[in-house]
């Protein structure tokens, strides 16, 4: 057996595919790199510290394995659970490794993370296994290539699970809802709208839609049907969640015409934009509104506790009219940016403890039951008032007016 080595690093190949995807963005490498592989400060800030001294054995998980090798299909949340009971607890385990694992989004299929257990704590190291029998090595000259990002560093969580909504969630403010453009006619009358078909629309009150002459073309989102999101406890009205039905494209912006009226004399006369569907969820209609396009951003997600107190409440269960939702289904909170909600954060969910009789005093008197944890939420999209969120290891079904707070 042989052992290869080349300056063909995995993190090479994520750093060029990294380019490739900020120059489709518009985004200079080093801006993409800032949002694709954030470290907070208050995340280096453990770690620095957990890396002097390790954690105690009585943090490690039940089973922990002595060691583990990383394999395509693994996640940043499934590897910190093997080591830790706390999988929100990430930047311990990067703390652990901070030597061989400067970024913890850098983590690539094939390798070795040993755990070393000394003096009633834990260090976890990075790197080959150790053999007496140490395979020669060939060195082979460096060679370009292009990989993609999705395929080398691991995600935190399984993508599938969060990719549709990135795209999908709306949350939105009454004047922005009042002022989108609408779609206000089709050709030849259609009632409905598919990906390839033609239709005409008006921007809102004083802001005509026009194109942007020579520029990139305008995409939109199509949406309908925005449902305020309320929150439970102040009656604050937090946002619009807006349907998602589709995309357009601005084909022509507004113009005026200077067609003759019935009574025969030239008019102004507001002639819509045109705009062709690009692709369609949901059949569209007249009377569905569109929000431009916004731009890629590259997202990651490492899992963590608040550093502040939180206190939400689940105000919605996406796209569903159900009440209840179960695990890997996404809802919504009553916590956005300007609460401190970040991409990553884990919270608890409570189930709120029954009242009862007790039956075993004279006086039959109501007492309330503690509140149960019954699973896990990770924030994934946060907006300025609200925030999606995924639900993880879920023992109940979790309902709107749930609470949610920080997990320890």
């Amino acid at each position: 057996m042989k052992h290869l080595t080349t300056g063909n690093h995995p993190a090479i190949a994520a750093v060029s595919a990294l380019a490739l995807l900020a120059a489709a963005a518009g985004l200079s490498p080093a801006a993409a790199q800032a949002q694709n592989f954030p470290v907070t400060p208050a995340q280096r800030e453990t770690a620095q510290q957990v890396a002097q001294t390790g954690v105690p054995l009585s943090e490690l998980a039940d089973n922990a394995p002595d060691q583990h090798t990383v394999q395509r299909g693994d996640t940043l949340w499934a590897i910190a659970g093997l080591f830790l009971k706390s999988p929100w607890r990430w930047p311990e385990l990067w703390g652990m490794n901070l030597e061989d694992i400067r970024n913890p989004h850098l983590i690539y299929p094939g390798q070795v993370l040993r755990l070393e257990k000394k003096n009633g704590r834990a260090v976890l190291k990075a790197g080959p296994v150790e053999s007496e029998n140490t395979p020669e090595t060939v060195k082979i000259s460096p060679r370009s290539r292009i990989g993609s990002l999705r395929d080398s560093a691991l995600p935190t969580l399984q993508n599938h699970l969060i990719e549709p909504f990135l795209a999908e969630p709306l949350v939105v403010d009454e004047l922005t809802l009042t002022q989108a453009p609408r779609i206000v006619a089709t050709q030849e009358n259609r009632v409905l709208l598919s990906r390839g078909d033609r239709a005409y629309a008006l921007g809102g009150a004083g802001l005509p839609l026009l194109d942007t002459q020579g520029a990139k073309p305008l995409d939109f989102r199509v949406f309908r049907d925005a449902k305020p999101l309320k929150d439970p406890v102040t009656g604050e009205i937090l946002g619009y969640e807006a349907q998602y039905v589709g995309q357009a494209r601005l084909a022509r912006g507004e113009t005026t015409s200077d067609a003759p009226g019935a009574d025969g004399k030239a008019r102004g006369m507001v002639v819509p934009a045109t705009i062709d569907i690009l692709g369609a969820k949901e059949e569209m209609r007249t009377g569905d509104r569109m929000l431009p396009e916004p731009p890629l951003q590259l997202r990651s997600y490492v899992p963590h506790a608040p550093a502040g107190k939180v206190d939400a409440r689940v105000i919605s269960v996406y796209g569903s009219a159900v009440r209840f939702a179960a695990q890997n289904q996404v809802v919504a909170i009553n916590r956005g940016t300007r609460d401190g909600i970040e991409n990553g954060h884990v919270l608890a969910i409570l189930k709120a403890g029954e009242r009862v009789v007790d039956k075993t005093s004279g006086t039959h008197a109501v007492i309330q039951l503690p509140d149960e944890r019954m699973g896990l939420l990770m924030v994934f999209r946060p907006f300025e008032k609200v925030s999606y969120g995924l639900l993880l290891q879920i023992t109940d079904s979790v309902k709107v007016g749930d609470r949610l707070v920080n997990p320890r």
